[in-house]
Protein backbone atom coordinates (compact mmCIF):
# COMPACT_ATOMS: atom_id res chain seq x y z
CA UNK A 1 0.00 0.00 0.00
CA UNK A 2 1.57 3.21 -1.15
CA UNK A 3 0.47 6.60 1.24
CA UNK A 4 1.35 10.32 0.07
CA UNK A 5 2.25 13.24 2.03
CA UNK A 6 -0.48 14.84 3.75
CA UNK A 7 -2.52 13.53 6.84
CA UNK A 8 -5.70 14.37 9.30
CA UNK A 9 -8.31 16.27 8.26
CA UNK A 10 -10.63 18.81 10.46
CA UNK A 11 -14.28 18.29 9.55
CA UNK A 12 -14.77 21.99 10.30
CA UNK A 13 -12.50 22.16 6.54
CA UNK A 14 -15.87 21.40 4.89
CA UNK A 15 -17.85 24.38 6.51
CA UNK A 16 -15.00 26.77 5.63
CA UNK A 17 -15.55 25.30 1.89
CA UNK A 18 -18.93 26.24 2.17
CA UNK A 19 -18.48 29.88 2.70
CA UNK A 20 -16.08 29.89 -0.26
CA UNK A 21 -18.99 29.32 -2.86
CA UNK A 22 -18.32 26.13 -3.64
CA UNK A 23 -21.38 24.32 -4.57
CA UNK A 24 -21.76 21.22 -2.24
CA UNK A 25 -20.00 17.88 -3.93
CA UNK A 26 -22.56 15.94 -5.80
CA UNK A 27 -24.06 19.36 -7.50
CA UNK A 28 -20.32 20.29 -8.61
CA UNK A 29 -20.00 17.10 -10.21
CA UNK A 30 -23.52 17.05 -11.73
CA UNK A 31 -23.01 20.84 -13.15
CA UNK A 32 -19.26 19.38 -14.33
CA UNK A 33 -21.14 16.65 -16.24
CA UNK A 34 -19.65 13.56 -14.05
CA UNK A 35 -22.61 11.85 -12.84
CA UNK A 36 -24.51 9.40 -14.83
CA UNK A 37 -25.91 7.37 -12.00
CA UNK A 38 -26.07 7.58 -8.17
CA UNK A 39 -27.77 4.35 -6.28
CA UNK A 40 -29.23 6.25 -3.81
CA UNK A 41 -30.38 10.10 -3.50
CA UNK A 42 -28.88 10.25 0.08
CA UNK A 43 -25.69 10.71 -1.01
CA UNK A 44 -26.10 14.20 -1.72
CA UNK A 45 -26.61 15.03 2.08
CA UNK A 46 -24.04 12.23 3.11
CA UNK A 47 -21.31 13.52 0.71
CA UNK A 48 -21.92 17.17 2.67
CA UNK A 49 -21.77 16.15 6.46
CA UNK A 50 -20.37 12.99 7.19
CA UNK A 51 -16.70 11.94 6.37
CA UNK A 52 -16.56 9.21 3.61
CA UNK A 53 -14.49 6.51 2.26
CA UNK A 54 -14.41 6.20 -1.57
CA UNK A 55 -13.04 3.64 -4.09
CA UNK A 56 -12.41 3.14 -7.31
CA UNK A 57 -11.37 0.01 -9.04
CA UNK A 58 -8.05 0.36 -11.36
CA UNK A 59 -7.75 -1.90 -14.14
CA UNK A 60 -4.13 -2.86 -14.72
CA UNK A 61 -4.42 -4.34 -18.41
CA UNK A 62 -1.97 -2.35 -19.76
CA UNK A 63 1.53 -0.65 -18.11
CA UNK A 64 0.13 2.49 -17.90
CA UNK A 65 -3.20 4.86 -17.55
CA UNK A 66 -4.78 6.72 -20.48
CA UNK A 67 -6.43 9.53 -20.79
CA UNK A 68 -9.74 7.32 -20.99
CA UNK A 69 -9.15 7.09 -17.30
CA UNK A 70 -8.79 10.32 -16.33
CA UNK A 71 -12.78 11.25 -16.10
CA UNK A 72 -12.55 8.79 -13.24
CA UNK A 73 -9.75 9.66 -11.53
CA UNK A 74 -11.56 13.27 -11.69
CA UNK A 75 -14.09 11.90 -9.91
CA UNK A 76 -12.03 10.48 -7.11
CA UNK A 77 -10.05 13.74 -6.73
CA UNK A 78 -13.20 15.52 -6.24
CA UNK A 79 -14.15 13.62 -3.03
CA UNK A 80 -10.67 13.77 -2.09
CA UNK A 81 -10.22 17.53 -1.97
CA UNK A 82 -13.54 18.01 0.20
CA UNK A 83 -11.67 15.67 2.41
CA UNK A 84 -13.06 12.54 2.02
CA UNK A 85 -10.64 9.11 2.26
CA UNK A 86 -9.85 7.28 -1.22
CA UNK A 87 -8.74 4.60 -1.89
CA UNK A 88 -7.38 3.47 -5.80
CA UNK A 89 -7.95 -0.34 -5.80
CA UNK A 90 -5.46 -1.84 -8.14
CA UNK A 91 -6.92 -5.33 -9.71
CA UNK A 92 -3.75 -7.36 -8.77
CA UNK A 93 -6.23 -10.01 -8.75
CA UNK A 94 -9.01 -9.59 -10.88
CA UNK A 95 -6.96 -8.49 -13.47
CA UNK A 96 -5.83 -12.37 -13.95
CA UNK A 97 -9.42 -12.84 -15.79
CA UNK A 98 -10.26 -9.17 -17.31
CA UNK A 99 -13.73 -7.10 -16.84
CA UNK A 100 -15.90 -7.52 -19.52
CA UNK A 101 -17.57 -4.29 -19.35
CA UNK A 102 -17.84 -1.99 -21.86
CA UNK A 103 -16.11 -5.12 -24.26
CA UNK A 104 -17.45 -7.11 -27.22
CA UNK A 105 -14.83 -9.74 -27.33
CA UNK A 106 -13.09 -11.89 -24.25
CA UNK A 107 -9.54 -9.58 -23.53
CA UNK A 108 -6.35 -11.83 -24.10
CA UNK A 109 -5.60 -13.53 -20.58
CA UNK A 110 -2.05 -11.79 -19.06
CA UNK A 111 0.99 -13.45 -17.86
CA UNK A 112 2.15 -13.06 -14.35
CA UNK A 113 4.93 -11.12 -15.01
CA UNK A 114 2.93 -9.06 -17.69
CA UNK A 115 0.48 -8.15 -14.52
CA UNK A 116 2.88 -7.75 -11.90
CA UNK A 117 4.48 -4.93 -14.26
CA UNK A 118 1.40 -3.35 -15.02
CA UNK A 119 0.30 -3.11 -11.39
CA UNK A 120 3.57 -1.65 -10.67
CA UNK A 121 3.60 1.41 -13.16
CA UNK A 122 0.05 2.33 -12.39
CA UNK A 123 1.10 2.13 -8.60
CA UNK A 124 3.22 4.63 -9.23
CA UNK A 125 0.86 6.87 -11.75
CA UNK A 126 -1.55 6.63 -9.28
CA UNK A 127 0.69 8.07 -6.61
CA UNK A 128 2.09 10.44 -9.09
CA UNK A 129 -1.65 11.66 -10.19
CA UNK A 130 -2.29 12.75 -6.75
CA UNK A 131 0.58 14.52 -5.81
CA UNK A 132 0.21 16.35 -9.18
CA UNK A 133 -3.01 16.94 -8.64
CA UNK A 134 -2.60 18.50 -5.28
CA UNK A 135 0.09 21.07 -6.25
CA UNK A 136 -2.46 22.05 -9.78
CA UNK A 137 -5.56 22.67 -7.35
CA UNK A 138 -3.53 24.55 -4.42
CA UNK A 139 -3.29 27.25 -7.39
CA UNK A 140 -6.73 26.95 -8.41
CA UNK A 141 -8.74 26.40 -5.10
CA UNK A 142 -8.88 28.27 -1.63
CA UNK A 143 -7.37 25.70 -0.06
CA UNK A 144 -7.99 26.57 3.21
CA UNK A 145 -10.50 24.39 3.90
CA UNK A 146 -7.94 21.24 3.07
CA UNK A 147 -5.06 22.35 4.16
CA UNK A 148 -4.40 18.76 5.18
CA UNK A 149 -5.93 16.46 3.28
CA UNK A 150 -6.43 12.27 4.20
CA UNK A 151 -3.76 10.88 2.68
CA UNK A 152 -4.87 8.63 -0.76
CA UNK A 153 -4.00 5.16 0.04
CA UNK A 154 -3.44 2.79 -3.27
CA UNK A 155 -4.56 -1.26 -2.35
CA UNK A 156 -4.17 -4.40 -4.69
CA UNK A 157 -7.45 -6.65 -4.11
CA UNK A 158 -4.41 -9.66 -4.76
CA UNK A 159 -4.15 -8.95 -0.98
CA UNK A 160 -7.68 -10.76 0.01
CA UNK A 161 -8.29 -12.32 -3.29
CA UNK A 162 -4.93 -14.14 -3.98
CA UNK A 163 -4.93 -16.22 -0.55
CA UNK A 164 -8.92 -16.98 -0.63
CA UNK A 165 -9.68 -20.43 -1.38
CA UNK A 166 -12.76 -21.46 -3.94
CA UNK A 167 -14.98 -22.99 -1.18
CA UNK A 168 -14.66 -20.37 1.10
CA UNK A 169 -15.85 -17.80 -1.58
CA UNK A 170 -18.37 -19.55 -3.10
CA UNK A 171 -19.67 -20.07 0.21
CA UNK A 172 -19.25 -16.48 1.16
CA UNK A 173 -20.07 -14.76 -2.23
CA UNK A 174 -21.24 -17.54 -4.42
CA UNK A 175 -24.37 -18.31 -1.94
CA UNK A 176 -25.83 -14.59 -2.01
CA UNK A 177 -25.29 -14.41 -6.17
CA UNK A 178 -28.57 -15.08 -8.05
CA UNK A 179 -27.48 -16.23 -11.34
CA UNK A 180 -30.74 -14.56 -13.24
CA UNK A 181 -29.38 -11.09 -11.69
CA UNK A 182 -26.01 -12.36 -13.10
CA UNK A 183 -27.35 -13.06 -16.30
CA UNK A 184 -29.52 -10.07 -16.47
CA UNK A 185 -26.55 -7.60 -16.03
CA UNK A 186 -25.80 -5.20 -19.02
CA UNK A 187 -22.07 -6.38 -19.05
CA UNK A 188 -23.21 -10.21 -19.61
CA UNK A 189 -26.32 -9.80 -21.48
CA UNK A 190 -24.68 -7.62 -24.50
CA UNK A 191 -21.85 -10.41 -24.31
CA UNK A 192 -24.81 -13.40 -24.09
CA UNK A 193 -26.30 -11.70 -27.31
CA UNK A 194 -23.34 -11.71 -29.41
CA UNK A 195 -21.36 -14.68 -31.31
CA UNK A 196 -18.36 -14.20 -29.13
CA UNK A 197 -20.62 -15.08 -25.97
CA UNK A 198 -18.96 -15.34 -22.46
CA UNK A 199 -16.71 -17.66 -20.37
CA UNK A 200 -17.53 -18.93 -16.66
CA UNK A 201 -14.08 -16.92 -16.27
CA UNK A 202 -15.52 -13.01 -17.29
CA UNK A 203 -18.71 -13.92 -15.84
CA UNK A 204 -17.45 -14.27 -12.46
CA UNK A 205 -15.77 -10.69 -12.27
CA UNK A 206 -18.72 -9.54 -11.20
CA UNK A 207 -18.43 -11.26 -8.04
CA UNK A 208 -14.62 -10.83 -7.52
CA UNK A 209 -15.76 -6.91 -7.51
CA UNK A 210 -18.71 -7.60 -5.33
CA UNK A 211 -16.30 -9.21 -2.99
CA UNK A 212 -13.79 -6.21 -3.19
CA UNK A 213 -16.64 -3.46 -2.07
CA UNK A 214 -17.56 -5.59 0.71
CA UNK A 215 -14.45 -6.00 1.72
CA UNK A 216 -13.00 -2.55 1.75
CA UNK A 217 -16.15 -1.87 3.79
CA UNK A 218 -15.52 -4.33 6.31
CA UNK A 219 -11.75 -3.58 6.33
CA UNK A 220 -11.43 0.44 5.63
CA UNK A 221 -15.08 1.54 6.45
CA UNK A 222 -15.57 2.35 2.65
CA UNK A 223 -18.71 3.50 1.33
CA UNK A 224 -18.53 4.53 -1.94
CA UNK A 225 -17.75 2.73 -4.92
CA UNK A 226 -17.08 5.07 -8.15
CA UNK A 227 -16.97 3.95 -11.57
CA UNK A 228 -17.89 4.23 -15.18
CA UNK A 229 -21.33 3.70 -16.63
CA UNK A 230 -20.24 0.18 -17.41
CA UNK A 231 -19.83 -0.52 -13.60
CA UNK A 232 -23.03 0.16 -12.48
CA UNK A 233 -24.23 -3.59 -12.53
CA UNK A 234 -21.05 -4.40 -10.38
CA UNK A 235 -21.44 -1.61 -7.93
CA UNK A 236 -25.05 -3.38 -7.56
CA UNK A 237 -23.65 -6.58 -6.86
CA UNK A 238 -21.25 -4.94 -4.11
CA UNK A 239 -23.76 -3.15 -2.33
CA UNK A 240 -26.20 -6.09 -2.27
CA UNK A 241 -23.55 -8.57 -0.95
CA UNK A 242 -22.64 -5.74 1.63
CA UNK A 243 -26.18 -5.39 2.12
CA UNK A 244 -26.86 -9.32 2.73
CA UNK A 245 -23.54 -9.83 4.84
CA UNK A 246 -24.77 -7.00 7.09
CA UNK A 247 -25.55 -7.80 10.70
CA UNK A 248 -29.29 -7.39 11.64
CA UNK A 249 -30.63 -4.04 12.47
CA UNK A 250 -30.93 -3.18 16.27
CA UNK A 251 -31.41 -0.40 18.40
CA UNK A 252 -28.27 1.04 18.26
CA UNK A 253 -27.87 0.13 14.54
CA UNK A 254 -30.96 0.70 12.95
CA UNK A 255 -29.86 0.92 9.44
CA UNK A 256 -27.85 -2.13 9.47
CA UNK A 257 -28.68 -4.97 6.20
CA UNK A 258 -30.05 -2.12 4.30
CA UNK A 259 -28.30 -0.61 1.41
CA UNK A 260 -28.61 3.22 2.83
CA UNK A 261 -24.81 1.97 4.52
CA UNK A 262 -23.21 2.15 0.87
CA UNK A 263 -23.41 3.45 -2.30
CA UNK A 264 -22.63 3.95 -5.65
CA UNK A 265 -21.91 6.27 -8.34
CA UNK A 266 -20.89 6.86 -12.01
CA UNK A 267 -19.72 8.75 -14.14
CA UNK A 268 -21.06 9.11 -17.83
CA UNK A 269 -19.27 7.39 -21.09
CA UNK A 270 -17.79 9.89 -22.65
CA UNK A 271 -17.44 10.26 -26.12
CA UNK A 272 -16.58 13.13 -28.30
CA UNK A 273 -18.90 15.08 -30.42
CA UNK A 274 -18.30 13.19 -33.53
CA UNK A 275 -19.14 9.59 -31.43
CA UNK A 276 -15.45 8.65 -31.27
CA UNK A 277 -14.22 6.97 -28.04
CA UNK A 278 -13.01 9.89 -25.68
CA UNK A 279 -9.01 8.87 -25.24
CA UNK A 280 -7.38 8.21 -28.36
CA UNK A 281 -5.06 10.19 -30.82
CA UNK A 282 -5.71 8.81 -34.58
CA UNK A 283 -6.70 5.31 -32.94
CA UNK A 284 -4.01 5.67 -30.85
CA UNK A 285 -4.17 5.61 -26.70
CA UNK A 286 -2.62 8.65 -25.24
CA UNK A 287 -0.98 7.64 -22.32
CA UNK A 288 -0.44 9.10 -19.10
CA UNK A 289 3.19 7.86 -18.82
CA UNK A 290 5.47 10.34 -20.97
CA UNK A 291 7.56 7.54 -21.99
CA UNK A 292 4.35 6.19 -24.29
CA UNK A 293 3.20 9.52 -24.87
CA UNK A 294 5.12 12.64 -24.83
CA UNK A 295 4.29 15.85 -23.00
CA UNK A 296 4.09 17.67 -25.97
CA UNK A 297 1.91 14.59 -27.79
CA UNK A 298 -0.20 14.84 -24.92
CA UNK A 299 -0.27 18.67 -24.89
CA UNK A 300 -1.09 18.86 -28.30
CA UNK A 301 -3.87 16.34 -28.03
CA UNK A 302 -6.01 18.74 -25.51
CA UNK A 303 -5.20 21.63 -27.75
CA UNK A 304 -6.60 19.57 -30.85
CA UNK A 305 -10.17 19.40 -29.68
CA UNK A 306 -13.01 20.48 -31.25
CA UNK A 307 -14.84 23.31 -30.46
CA UNK A 308 -18.07 21.31 -29.99
CA UNK A 309 -15.96 19.82 -27.37
CA UNK A 310 -13.97 22.12 -25.32
CA UNK A 311 -17.07 23.55 -23.02
CA UNK A 312 -17.21 19.91 -21.77
CA UNK A 313 -13.66 19.18 -21.00
CA UNK A 314 -13.04 22.08 -19.20
CA UNK A 315 -15.58 21.66 -16.89
CA UNK A 316 -14.48 17.53 -16.74
CA UNK A 317 -10.91 17.85 -16.68
CA UNK A 318 -9.86 21.08 -15.06
CA UNK A 319 -11.23 22.37 -11.42
CA UNK A 320 -11.67 26.16 -13.28
CA UNK A 321 -15.00 27.08 -11.55
CA UNK A 322 -18.19 26.70 -13.63
CA UNK A 323 -18.53 30.77 -13.92
CA UNK A 324 -14.41 31.04 -15.55
CA UNK A 325 -15.09 28.17 -17.91
CA UNK A 326 -18.33 29.89 -18.59
CA UNK A 327 -16.63 33.31 -19.74
CA UNK A 328 -13.25 31.50 -21.53
CA UNK A 329 -15.90 29.59 -23.62
CA UNK A 330 -17.72 32.66 -24.31
CA UNK A 331 -14.74 34.70 -25.33
CA UNK A 332 -13.67 31.73 -27.41
CA UNK A 333 -16.52 31.43 -29.58
CA UNK A 334 -15.71 35.32 -30.43
CA UNK A 335 -13.08 34.29 -32.32
CA UNK A 336 -12.64 30.61 -32.44
CA UNK A 337 -9.71 30.68 -34.83
CA UNK A 338 -7.71 31.69 -31.82
CA UNK A 339 -8.51 28.37 -30.11
CA UNK A 340 -8.17 30.08 -26.67
CA UNK A 341 -10.43 27.58 -24.85
CA UNK A 342 -7.94 24.80 -26.10
CA UNK A 343 -5.21 26.36 -25.35
CA UNK A 344 -6.62 27.03 -21.02
CA UNK A 345 -7.73 23.13 -21.67
CA UNK A 346 -4.34 22.00 -22.91
CA UNK A 347 -2.20 23.99 -20.31
CA UNK A 348 -4.70 23.05 -17.74
CA UNK A 349 -4.85 19.09 -18.16
CA UNK A 350 -1.06 18.59 -18.79
CA UNK A 351 -0.39 20.70 -15.54
CA UNK A 352 -2.57 18.73 -13.76
CA UNK A 353 -1.58 15.17 -15.35
CA UNK A 354 2.27 16.00 -15.67
CA UNK A 355 3.07 18.93 -13.80
CA UNK A 356 4.27 23.19 -14.06
CA UNK A 357 7.37 22.29 -15.35
CA UNK A 358 6.15 19.34 -18.14
CA UNK A 359 3.51 22.17 -19.04
CA UNK A 360 6.26 24.38 -19.64
CA UNK A 361 8.53 22.65 -21.78
CA UNK A 362 5.31 21.76 -23.94
CA UNK A 363 4.56 24.76 -24.68
CA UNK A 364 8.08 25.86 -25.30
CA UNK A 365 7.90 22.74 -28.15
CA UNK A 366 4.81 23.68 -29.59
CA UNK A 367 5.88 27.40 -29.97
CA UNK A 368 9.28 26.24 -31.33
CA UNK A 369 7.73 24.27 -33.79
CA UNK A 370 4.71 26.56 -35.21
CA UNK A 371 6.26 29.76 -34.81
CA UNK A 372 9.46 31.59 -35.89
CA UNK A 373 10.94 32.96 -32.79
CA UNK A 374 13.15 30.93 -31.29
CA UNK A 375 15.45 32.58 -29.11
CA UNK A 376 14.00 32.40 -25.22
CA UNK A 377 13.53 28.50 -26.03
CA UNK A 378 15.66 26.14 -23.93
CA UNK A 379 16.78 23.33 -25.87
CA UNK A 380 16.57 21.41 -22.52
CA UNK A 381 12.52 22.13 -22.81
CA UNK A 382 12.48 21.08 -25.94
CA UNK A 383 14.23 17.82 -25.58
CA UNK A 384 12.00 17.07 -22.26
CA UNK A 385 8.71 18.00 -23.91
CA UNK A 386 9.59 15.71 -26.94
CA UNK A 387 10.78 12.51 -24.98
CA UNK A 388 9.77 8.80 -26.59
CA UNK A 389 8.26 11.34 -29.28
CA UNK A 390 9.90 9.78 -32.59
CA UNK A 391 9.72 13.32 -34.41
CA UNK A 392 13.40 13.62 -32.35
CA UNK A 393 16.06 12.14 -32.83
CA UNK A 394 19.36 12.05 -29.89
CA UNK A 395 22.62 12.48 -31.56
CA UNK A 396 25.76 12.55 -29.02
CA UNK A 397 27.82 15.63 -28.60
CA UNK A 398 30.56 13.38 -29.29
CA UNK A 399 29.31 12.59 -32.95
CA UNK A 400 28.09 15.87 -33.72
CA UNK A 401 29.78 15.73 -37.20
CA UNK A 402 27.30 13.45 -37.91
CA UNK A 403 25.04 16.71 -38.52
CA UNK A 404 26.83 19.47 -38.70
CA UNK A 405 28.29 20.39 -42.17
CA UNK A 406 25.71 17.55 -43.95
CA UNK A 407 23.43 18.88 -46.29
CA UNK A 408 19.60 19.67 -45.03
CA UNK A 409 17.90 17.46 -47.64
CA UNK A 410 20.32 14.53 -46.54
CA UNK A 411 19.88 14.73 -43.13
CA UNK A 412 15.69 14.67 -43.92
CA UNK A 413 16.15 11.92 -46.36
CA UNK A 414 18.41 9.68 -43.54
CA UNK A 415 16.01 10.36 -40.61
CA UNK A 416 13.28 9.39 -42.81
CA UNK A 417 11.23 12.51 -42.35
CA UNK A 418 11.76 11.89 -46.30
CA UNK A 419 11.33 9.04 -48.05
CA UNK A 420 14.21 10.25 -50.02
CA UNK A 421 16.93 12.77 -51.06
CA UNK A 422 15.07 13.75 -54.24
CA UNK A 423 11.60 14.06 -52.48
CA UNK A 424 13.44 16.29 -49.92
CA UNK A 425 14.94 18.76 -53.21
CA UNK A 426 10.79 18.86 -54.90
CA UNK A 427 9.68 20.27 -51.64
CA UNK A 428 12.41 22.55 -51.20
CA UNK A 429 11.82 23.70 -54.59
CA UNK A 430 8.33 23.96 -53.64
CA UNK A 431 9.15 25.77 -51.22
CA UNK A 432 8.15 23.56 -48.39
CA UNK A 433 11.09 23.31 -47.05
CA UNK A 434 12.09 24.61 -43.48
CA UNK A 435 15.01 24.98 -41.24
CA UNK A 436 13.87 26.32 -37.76
CA UNK A 437 10.54 28.10 -39.28
CA UNK A 438 12.89 29.49 -41.50
CA UNK A 439 12.22 28.83 -45.68
CA UNK A 440 15.45 27.27 -47.65
CA UNK A 441 15.98 28.00 -50.82
CA UNK A 442 18.94 26.35 -51.54
CA UNK A 443 19.49 23.04 -52.31
CA UNK A 444 22.72 23.02 -50.89
CA UNK A 445 22.65 24.24 -47.88
CA UNK A 446 24.03 22.43 -45.16
CA UNK A 447 24.07 22.65 -41.41
CA UNK A 448 25.77 24.48 -39.60
CA UNK A 449 26.87 24.90 -35.87
CA UNK A 450 25.29 28.59 -35.47
CA UNK A 451 21.90 27.38 -37.27
CA UNK A 452 21.21 24.97 -33.36
CA UNK A 453 19.34 26.55 -31.04
CA UNK A 454 20.43 26.91 -28.15
CA UNK A 455 23.58 25.19 -29.51
CA UNK A 456 21.94 22.28 -29.32
CA UNK A 457 18.73 21.61 -31.38
CA UNK A 458 17.65 21.87 -35.36
CA UNK A 459 14.68 21.83 -36.39
CA UNK A 460 13.24 20.33 -39.77
CA UNK A 461 10.14 20.88 -41.46
CA UNK A 462 8.36 20.04 -44.56
CA UNK A 463 4.95 20.72 -45.22
CA UNK A 464 2.49 22.37 -42.97
CA UNK A 465 3.82 19.88 -40.00
CA UNK A 466 5.92 17.20 -40.47
CA UNK A 467 8.53 17.68 -38.17
CA UNK A 468 12.12 16.40 -37.40
CA UNK A 469 14.08 17.48 -34.68
CA UNK A 470 18.01 16.70 -34.61
CA UNK A 471 19.15 17.57 -31.12
CA UNK A 472 22.99 17.06 -29.45
CA UNK A 473 22.49 14.97 -26.81
CA UNK A 474 25.07 15.25 -23.48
Amino acid sequence: MLKFGRVGLSRSARTIHSLVGRPPLIQDLRERGLVAQLTSPKLSDVANNESLTVYLGVDPTASSLHTGNLLALMGLLHFHLRGHSTISLIGGATGFIGDPGGRSTERPLLSAEELGLNVSGITEQVHRFFKNAESYAADRISMLYCSSLASPKVLNNISWLGEMGLLPFLRLVGKHAKVNVMIGRDSVKSRLDSEQGISFTEFSYQLLQAYDFYVLHRDHGCRVQIGGSDQWGNIVAGLDLIRRQAPPRTASSPVAGTDEEAYGITLPLLLTSSGEKFGKSAGNAVWLDNNLTSFYDFYQFFLRVEDADVSSYLRKFTLLPIEQIENIVTGHMSQPELRTAQKVLASEVTELVHGNLATRQAKAATSILFHPTTAVVRASDIIAAFHSNPRMVLIPVSRSAEIIGESLTKLSARYNQTASRGEARKLLQSGGFYLNNQRVNSADRVLQFSDLIDERIAILRTGKDNHLILALDG
